[in-house]
């Protein structure tokens, strides 16, 4: 307040400008506007690394996956099959009769190439892609802690150490060296010691390949296994995200030392099925979600296979590992 000449009070406050006002709701604008900016490009980093992250994650966990399973396969607890007769012909990977199961267990490992064949146990085969099954049983015994009780209807191995005479005369040979059944109450062998009922192991054959969905319609191209079980094969989602899968297999001919001399995507005989002793493993990972502004020109070959270009708004990343089968390949080593 300013006292006049006129001893009258002149007020001198006043407010902004109508100019005033909108340079500052202009410079307003502008900050927010900023701000908004760095926070919608901080989201969309967040979310391409959570993306980037899952997709790495679900590569990595296919292959250890499949390397786990691989590196058990040929297993059937203190029996070894190298003295079992091959059968007749390379045999359907979802057999599930029992006599089928006894015949066909000594092959390990049996695969399909760019899905020349489809088997009648899975389906939404993607085209292009490798199947490869595994025979084993449960490194487990049926009952103990940790492991499953018996499951009735579900085929069971049996294996015996047995040496008494008696017991060797009553059988023939593999008989009283293993047993296969759907039925446990048949499974009768005994323990190295001859009296003891020896243990009882899950038969496995777990089927991998690559499904165009995860759930159906969906264009999420998924890792998926079909497992045998009680009612035969049920088949599983493991891994979303990966796209592709080919497999090689290493052969130990004609050394028969247990490491591998020469590698096929396609063993070409059933001595050749039986000479597997590694697999090499090829998997393409993809995120599930596309990026926006993103085209992924690059090309990817797996293994020996043409690289194969994409040209969509998806990022992927190749993975790539060997596996040796250490139990057949054990059993070769001089």
């Amino acid at each position: 307040m300013i006292l006049g000449a006129n001893m009258k009070l002149i007020d001198s406050s006043r407010g902004f400008s109508l100019i005033e006002l909108m340079v500052s709701v202009a410079l307003g604008l502008i900050v927010l506007t900023a701000l908004f900016v760095i926070f919608v490009g901080n989201l969309r980093t967040r979310s391409e690394i959570e993306k980037s992250n899952q997709q790495i994650e679900n590569g990595r966990y296919a292959i250890q996956l499949l390397t786990d399973d691989l590196r058990l396969a040929g297993y059937f607890s203190e029996f070894a099959p190298s003295l079992m007769p091959s059968p007749a012909a390379l045999p359907d990977v979802c057999a599930t009769a029992v006599d089928d199961l006894k015949s066909n267990f000594m092959l390990h490992v049996q695969g399909y190439d760019n899905g020349a064949v489809t088997p009648g146990c899975i389906n939404d085969l993607k085209a292009g892609t490798d199947i490869i099954a595994v025979r084993r049983v449960s490194t487990c015994e049926a009952g103990a802690a940790g492991c499953d009780d018996v499951i009735a209807g579900a085929p069971y191995f049996q294996a015996s150490l047995c040496s008494n005479p008696a017991e060797l005369e009553s059988l023939t040979y593999p008989d009283h060296h293993f047993k296969l059944s759907a039925d446990a109450a048949s499974l009768t062998l005994t323990k190295r010691n001859c009296t003891s009922t020896a243990a009882l192991h899950r038969y496995l054959t777990h089927i991998y390949f690559i499904a165009n969905n995860n759930e159906s319609g969906d264009g999420i191209p998924t890792l998926k296994r079909a497992e045998l079980g009680k009612d035969g094969f049920s088949v599983v989602p493991m891994v979303e995200g990966i796209e592709d899968l080919q497999i090689e297999y290493g052969l130990d001919t004609p050394t028969a030392d247990g490491a591998p001399d020469s590698y096929t995507a396609s063993p070409a005989s059933i001595d050749d099925w039986r000479s597997v002793v590694s697999v090499k493993i090829g998997l393409l990972a993809r995120n599930t979600e596309e990026t926006t502004g993103y085209t992924d020109s690059k090309s990817y070959a797996l293994l020996s296979n043409d690289a194969t270009s994409y040209n969509d708004s998806y990022k992927r990343h190749a993975f790539q590992s060997t596996v040796r089968l250490n139990n057949p390949a054990g059993r070769r080593v001089p």
